[in-house]
């Protein structure tokens, strides 16, 4: 295995300042957009690499396979080996992300690392060039995720969220797709305004086993794995191996409990449902005891009300029983959407279809065209999440300017739309 380990730091110091320095062209121009956008020969495909071959990561492997893979990274040399061993054969691998996105010969780049290096990863990404493919949540913070926008937007890049409820597979055991539940919804079936209620009667498990431990001692940093680069932005706090790889999620500086892990999965096909890809919810409110500064705990209710009245509830303690999943003043859907839906099928084939969507990875890249949960919608689904985050760390009603997106007057909640990253890994300096 081809290990790459680091360059010299003026070589580091140069692409850090490219990369921070505002929109700006690429580092380079990918093979994939030589000429006319869509002009790759008959016999060349898109190549990619991974950025982050944990858990999550090694299962980003099996993705697209018709795309050749070129490379991995990750700052744990166990990762590497366990990632290399899968794929059968010798490949380049990094544990330093920056050297893989300098390769010209790469046109995706991956990135199922922990949510706190999604943001920054991905504006690189997006300024030398490479098309991303990201794990959920998005990012972080809100204006991690306004940057991510700005970048792949600027740049002209192909963004897609490893999530695909909204425009593949059943929901979740509904026994249907949400196409059809999005077309009775757009031509008015239900009525006008919904509540949509998330609770393990209507199907969803907020996972609280995610909650971290306020208990950490400091323990020895291992040999393979580069503490100091797996923690990146977020800030210093001393090693335990509750902190990384599979309980990360237990804590604030890099994801948000069971509700950064299964939010987005949940919440952004019920935001294609009501047509909200747009815009956010103007008043978020949660029930719930005190946060810890450092560990995720559980919650009893998050409550996301959008300006024109409808509702999205986040059941955290199962007591909605018998309650449908979406509602409406002219109709109600339970959690056997099949049938549901059947009830509804003669006056479905006369209705208006949804736009269709481009749910080809692979085809998007190719023809310069945007995926179907990209870097806009997919912001937007992202922010509801956050927005629970910080209902839950302040404890209180809020108000939510879904244009401007901050909190008006409320320096307390904006604290968390923004917050520090750890230099040199800053987007906002």
């Amino acid at each position: 295995m081809k290990a790459r380990i680091t360059r010299n730091q003026s070589s580091r110091r140069g692409f850090l300042k490219s990369t921070l320095a505002g929109a700006m062209a690429p580092l380079f121009i990918p093979r994939s957009i030589l000429g006319q956008p869509g002009t790759l020969s008959p016999n060349e495909k898109p190549t990619r690499a991974i950025i982050g071959v944990g858990g999550m990561g090694r299962g980003h492997i099996g993705y697209i396979p018709e795309s050749p893979l070129l490379a991995i990274c990750d700052v744990d040399s166990n990762h590497l080996k366990q990632a290399r061993d899968q794929i059968g054969r010798d490949i380049d691998a990094y544990s330093d992300f920056r050297e893989l996105l300098e390769r010209p010969d790469i046109d995706i780049v991956h990135i199922p690392t922990p949510p706190h290096w999604h943001a920054f990863m991905a504006v690189a990404a997006a300024k030398a060039g490479k098309d991303i493919w990201c794990e959920k949540p998005m990012t972080r913070t809100i204006a991690e995720g306004q940057k991510v926008v700005e970048a792949v937007q600027t740049h002209n890049r192909v963004f897609r969220l490893n999530t695909w409820f909204r425009f593949q597979d059943g929901f979740y055991g509904y026994g249907t797709t949400v196409e059809p539940i999005r077309k009775a919804v757009m031509n008015g079936l239900l009525g006008w305004p919904l509540k949509v209620i998330v609770s393990e009667h209507t199907g969803f498990n907020w996972k609280f086993g995610w909650s971290g431990r306020t208990d950490l001692q400091p323990q020895p940093v291992p040999s393979h794995l580069d503490y100091q680069m797996w923690l990146g932005p977020a800030p210093f706090k001393h090693y335990h191996p509750h902190r990384v790889h599979g309980s990360f999620r237990g804590y604030w500086d890099y994801d948000g409990g069971g509700l950064g892990d299964m939010g987005q999965h949940y919440l952004d096909p019920i935001q294609y449902i009501l047509g909200k890809d747009h815009t956010s919810p103007v008043h978020i409110e949660a029930d719930t005891e005190p946060q810890d500064i450092d560990a995720v705990g559980s919650w009893r209710r998050i409550e996301l009300t959008y300006q024109d009245g409808c509702q999205i509830i986040l059941d955290g303690q199962g007591i909605e029983k018998d309650v449908p999943f979406i509602e409406g003043p002219e109709g109600k859907l339970f959690k056997n959407l099949q049938s549901n839906i059947q009830g509804f099928q003669q006056k479905l084939e006369a209705l208006e279809n949804p736009p269709e969507q481009v749910t080809d990875f692979l085809q998007a890249v190719v023809h310069r065209r945007k995926f179907a949960l990209n870097e806009s919608n997919g912001h937007r689904s992202c922010t509801l999440i956050n927005l629970g985050k910080i209902a839950l760390r302040t404890r209180r009603r809020l108000t939510f300017d879904p244009n401007l997106q901050i909190f008006p007057n409320d320096p307390e909640a904006n604290s968390y739309v923004q917050q520090p990253m750890r230099e040199p890994w800053n987007l906002f300096s």
